[in-house]
């Protein structure tokens, strides 16, 4: 409803609400401007004149969300109030009362079942109108039931927060349900239940400390005020002004903690393509439709004809060559990038996410180049940090929980070498990615697409299947390092190419990979159409073959395959130079 703290109307009693109300003009609290009520309304509650989105109450909520505004409320579990006898300047239960008087809610949480995108869901909402969306016996009961509710219906939850915490009119017992509702949680996990979570404005205390950051999927609706301690209480305690964007949803994005930061108009579409994926909906092959950059035919890179193993080497350093989202954009549909590694930051050098690969429903990661001075400085030219490696698990583990095969594209020249990354732990990452990929109970399909570069390329290529491009390469440290170090003198990167037997017939010679995909004549950059058509089919058809196996047996099957793998190596031949 509009009349409230937080409602976006700025009135002090049900009087001037009534009036306002029938004058169909609302005055925004936020820029203090005069607005047009069925313009707030048509824009979903948001200030068409400043942007500022406030609470929507769960009505609101539900006809936003599930299709045609359908939906049955559930009933939610009641017990006697005021456990504590509060008193404060007025009763507890005075309290409850007004709030009830004011909501037409019997308490914060409210929870219905109704279809996204023809999917049926449970949608359980902290309502942020009732006493601030605070956290008591009540709350904590309803969000207990709703999750055993979507168990029983075997139907994701999505959860709706907006709080400022825990009650405090309940004390204890209401910090003992930040334990419960992540019980609750738990529960959703071990029966592989989809849960969302949906952070609005504001959440905070108990409630982002329990629940509402342990989704599959974490939400951040754009705008919204997310976090633990508040603000001011913050920088009373270390006496110090806070950034301007501290604790705000693209703050959150930035560390690590939400997956992405969403338009409140746009939440619904999202949903569906998410759900989609999770819940393993059917989608037709995807056509490839894609236009291959143009280039300088004539323009020949420099050390091009040396010998072969070096040719090979520049070409999947080319810089017209397709790079991770390049194959996202023209293989994958319904594609939903997911950030963050719920720990320090989001890595744009290693990118990941849910979508459909050519109609299978997948998550889908790799490190990605960039293509531009700018996209470059973005993305780390492909080398991640420890938090690209530690999304890379929450990844995988994303996908053994939903029994989604993992595809991973790597293309890298390593894991990035910087001290930041050492005093966050490079090598734990890059270590417990290679295990967490031998460990998934799900199939997994890594494709070398350009360049192998030692553990910063294997972290993410420890397949049930290893696949390799053409012209990609696979090599425990550059060929220019290499001379280096080991002639003493650049000049000898060709030689040192040939010698380290970096090419994909080398791998398949060795054994190290399982398959060649063939790329167009001149390389992958000549022709993008053919070379993610050929991908596409070769990592499907692997997924369909390893779908026939049971997913418990994928990590002993995996594991032998590592195993095995350099035992029988004698020699390789050393191809004639041209």
């Amino acid at each position: 409803m509009l009349f409230g703290k937080n409602s976006g109307i700025k009135n002090r009693n049900r009087e001037k609400y009534d009036k306002v109300r029938r004058l169909m003009w609302i005055k925004c609290e936020a820029c203090d401007k005069l607005v047009y009520y069925k313009d707030y309304k048509d824009n979903h509650y948001i200030c068409p004149r400043c942007g500022r989105a406030f609470i929507m109450n769960p009505k609101q909520r539900f006809d936003l969300l599930f299709d045609d505004n359908t939906w049955e409320k559930i009933p939610m579990p009641k017990m006697p109030d005021d456990p504590l006898n509060f008193v404060d300047r007025i009763p507890y239960v005075e309290r409850l009362a007004e709030a009830r008087a004011d909501t037409g809610f019997n308490d914060a949480v409210t929870t219905a079942d109704g279809t996204i995108g023809g999917i049926p869901t449970t949608i359980c909402i902290l309502n942020g109108e009732f006493m601030m969306g605070s956290m008591g016996r009540v709350a904590g009961d309803s969000i207990v039931a709703s999750a055993e509710h979507a168990i029983k219906m075997r139907q994701p939850m999505i959860m709706v927060a907006c709080s400022g915490g825990a009650r405090m009119q309940e004390n204890i017992l209401s910090l003992m349900q930040m334990a419960r509702t992540t019980v609750a949680v738990n529960k959703l996990r071990a029966a592989k239940i989809p849960y969302i979570v949906l952070l609005t404005d504001p959440t905070f205390g108990g409630v982002t400390a329990s629940f509402a950051m342990l989704g599959d999927v974490n939400i951040a609706e754009s705008g919204a005020r997310i976090g633990f301690a508040g603000r001011r209480v913050i920088e009373q305690n270390i006496r110090e002004k806070l950034p301007a964007n501290f604790q705000t949803a693209d703050y959150l994005y930035e560390h690590g903690m939400v997956d992405m930061v969403v338009p409140r108009a746009e939440l619904k579409s999202r949903l569906e393509k998410i759900l989609a994926v999770l819940t393993h909906q059917t989608r037709p092959c995807h056509d490839i439709i894609v236009t291959t950059p143009e280039t300088d035919a004539n323009k020949q890179a420099r050390g091009m004809g040396e010998n072969d193993a070096y040719d090979k080497v520049l070409l999947a350093r080319n810089e017209n060559r397709p790079h991770f989202l390049d194959y996202i954009h023209g293989i994958v549909s319904d594609w939903t990038y997911l950030a963050g590694d719920r720990l320090f930051a989001e890595d744009a050098a290693m990118c990941g996410g849910i979508g459909f690969w050519n109609g299978i429903p997948a998550v889908i990661l790799g490190q990605e180049k960039g293509r531009t001075i700018e996209t470059r400085q973005l993305h780390r030219f492909g080398m991640p940090n420890p938090e690209g490696y530690r999304k890379a698990q929450r990844l995988m583990r994303l996908a053994e929980k939903f029994e989604l095969p993992v595809v991973s594209l790597f293309d890298t020249a390593g894991a990035f070498a910087g001290s930041a990354a050492e005093e966050r732990g490079q090598s734990q990452a890059v270590a417990a990615t290679i295990q967490t990929g031998l460990d998934i109970k799900t199939p997994y399909v890594a494709v070398n697409v350009g360049e192998g570069g030692s553990g910063g390329a294997i972290a993410i290529g420890t397949g049930d299947r290893v696949l390799m491009l053409e012209n990609a390469i696979y090599s425990v440290i550059a060929p220019e390092s290499c001379a280096s170090i080991l002639w003493k003198d650049n000049k000898f990167k060709a030689t040192a190419a040939a010698a380290m037997k970096l090419t994909a017939t080398d791998m398949m010679e060795m054994r190290v990979i399982d398959k060649i995909i063939a790329e167009p004549t001149g390389g992958a950059h000549t022709d993008w159409q053919k070379t993610m058509e050929n991908l596409a089919v070769a990592v499907s058809d692997q997924i369909k073959l390893l779908q026939k196996t049971p997913v418990e047996k994928l990590p002993e099957l995996r594991a032998e395959k590592f195993l095995k793998m350099t035992r029988k190596i004698d020699s390789v031949p050393t191809k004639k130079s041209k």
